[in-house]
């Protein structure tokens, strides 16, 4: 199929990091879109923008997110690469951390001298891949001033939405306000606007397409409210993207805040366990649901009432809780008007957010 694809595409756009794929792909989307290019597009969420998570473009323009399982993004061949971060994960696949980066500078070396590749000025081992990029090198960054594309005056709203200026090798490039909240958005943001200026699209252009993008689904996804709280619900299913989702609520008006996590896999519920139960003390009450096993045994012993246990050892509180219907109820009988509730992880535990509301 990959082949078929490639013999009439000519520029494929290949988002790629730990973090942000699925953002910073909907992002690029609704830009080319925007600018009347036509793209086709594949996307890990379904995207209100285009209807779905796909679109069949009549253009030479192929936008796609990949993933790092297994390797299995080393298959394409793009024309240009968004690396957005490298982190510790799938390392029932890699093994060690060491490979992962392997992994990366393998994908990094892969355009031509002509082609580009979009990286991230803030994450060490992105600024690394320069050492093996054969063609263009465009970074961005907040904290990294150097960086080609920098956002600065960062400021947000009640809602935790963003406004910045963007600054292009340290000139004044355009002003953004973007309808996703969080500061990693910020990030997702200038990622997207360097490669859209490198395909001539321009910043009046960029600036109108991202204040139509509301966001992917299940990415701070808001669901409903109920007596008084309001429901969201988040993907986040690695301690990084956790900690980026707590920070992006902190921008947001309410009491108190509420979360339902479901662990993502035992391989990886073991291996980051007390990450994981550093990052949910930054929710003010935290229950803990089974783990989704996905593609797994549980051949390693653990189990969401470890989470707890870890957690309660800190001095924090967590209750174990594997009925979703208990955890409705319990979020009912409990939350109060103006807290926050979220529903947190890569599986089932989408569904409690509308369990909650209904």
């Amino acid at each position: 199929m990959l082949d078929g694809l490639q013999s009439f595409i000519n520029k494929l756009f290949v988002f790629h990091g730990t973090h942000g794929k699925t953002t910073t792909t909907s992002m690029l989307s609704v830009c080319f879109v925007e600018a009347g290019k036509d793209p086709s597009i594949q996307v890990g969420a379904l995207l209100k923008n285009i209807g779905g998570n796909y679109r069949v473009g009549n253009s030479e323009y192929f936008i796609l997110e990949s993933c790092e399982y297994k390797a299995n993004f080393l298959k394409f061949v793009p024309n240009a690469e968004i690396i957005l971060n490298i982190d510790n994960d799938h390392l029932d696949f890699y093994k060690t951390f060491d490979n992962i980066v392997k992994a990366f500078r393998d994908f990094a070396s892969i355009p031509n001298e002509k082609e580009l590749v979009v990286t991230n000025a803030d994450d060490e081992n992105c600024l690394k891949l320069k050492e093996v990029v054969k063609g263009k090198f465009v970074t961005y960054g907040i904290e990294n001033q150097n960086a080609n594309f920098v956002a600065k005056n960062i400021t947000f709203d009640d809602n935790g939405f963003a406004s910045f200026e963007v600054y292009k090798d340290n000139k004044f490039f355009t002003s953004i306000t973007l309808y996703v909240a969080g500061k990693h958005n910020v990030l997702n943001a200038l990622a997207c606007i360097a490669v859209c200026d490198f395909y001539n699209i321009t910043a009046d252009t960029i600036s109108k397409a991202l204040k139509n993008f509301t966001g992917a689904e299940r990415r701070l996804e808001y669901k409903g409210t109920k007596n008084g709280f309001s429901v969201f619900d988040d993907y986040g299913h690695h301690p990084t993207e956790i900690l980026a989702t707590a920070n992006a609520i902190k921008n947001k008006e309410f009491n108190e805040s509420w979360v339902i996590f479901q662990p993502h896999t035992y391989s990886r519920t073991r291996t980051h366990l007390d990450a994981f139960a550093k990052v949910l003390k930054n929710f003010d009450h935290i229950i803990v649901v089974d783990i989704y096993a996905a593609r797994e045994q549980n051949t390693v012993n653990i189990s969401s009432k470890d989470l707890v246990n870890k957690i309660n050892e800190t001095g924090n509180q967590a209750v174990y809780m594997p009925d979703f219907n208990d955890v409705s109820n319990y979020i009912n009988h409990n939350a109060h008007p103006k807290d926050l509730v979220l529903t947190l992880g890569a599986g089932t535990v989408t569904n409690l957010g509308p369990l909650i509301v209904k």
